[in-house]
C-alpha cells in the first residue's frame, strides 16, 4: 500500500506563506494524479488543487493566485506553495494520490493562520 506523508504545516501570520509537501511510496508516482485537500474542524473536507501526470493543474476559487501546485517525480513529492495566508486557510491540509481506480490519502498537516 502506498504510503503518503505530508509536512510542512505550521503557524504562520495572516499574509505570510508556507510550503507543504507531500512524499509518496512506490514505484510509480509519476502516473498518479495528485490532489491537495484541507478540512477545517466542524466542516467538510474541501478539495483544494490538482495537479495531472503531465502537471496541468486545477484550484478552488478560494486559493487560485496564492497557492500553487507542483511536483518533482524524480523525489515522488508533491508541494504545495501557499502564499498571502489568511485565517480561513486555517485547516489540516491532505495530500491524495489517485492511479486507476486506486486512491490513497494521507495523514495530513495543520496549518494555523493568525490574524
Amino acid at each position: 500500500q502506498v504510503q503518503l506523508v505530508e509536512s510542512g504545516g505550521g503557524l504562520v501570520q495572516a499574509g505570510g506563506s508556507l510550503r507543504l509537501s507531500c512524499a509518496a511510496s512506490g514505484s510509480t508516482f509519476s502516473r498518479a494524479t495528485m490532489y491537495w485537500y484541507r478540512q477545517a474542524p466542524g466542516k467538510q473536507r474541501e478539495w483544494v488543487a490538482t495537479i495531472s501526470t503531465s502537471g496541468d493543474t486545477n484550484y478552488a476559487d478560494s486559493v487560485k493566485g496564492r497557492f500553487t501546485i507542483s511536483r518533482d517525480n524524480a523525489k515522488n513529492t508533491v508541494y504545495l506553495q501557499m502564499n498571502s495566508l489568511k485565517p480561513e486557510d486555517t485547516a489540516v491540509y491532505l495530500c491524495k494520490r489517485k492511479i486507476w481506480n486506486t486512491v490513497d490519502w494521507g495523514q495530513g498537516t495543520q496549518v494555523t493562520v493568525s490574524s
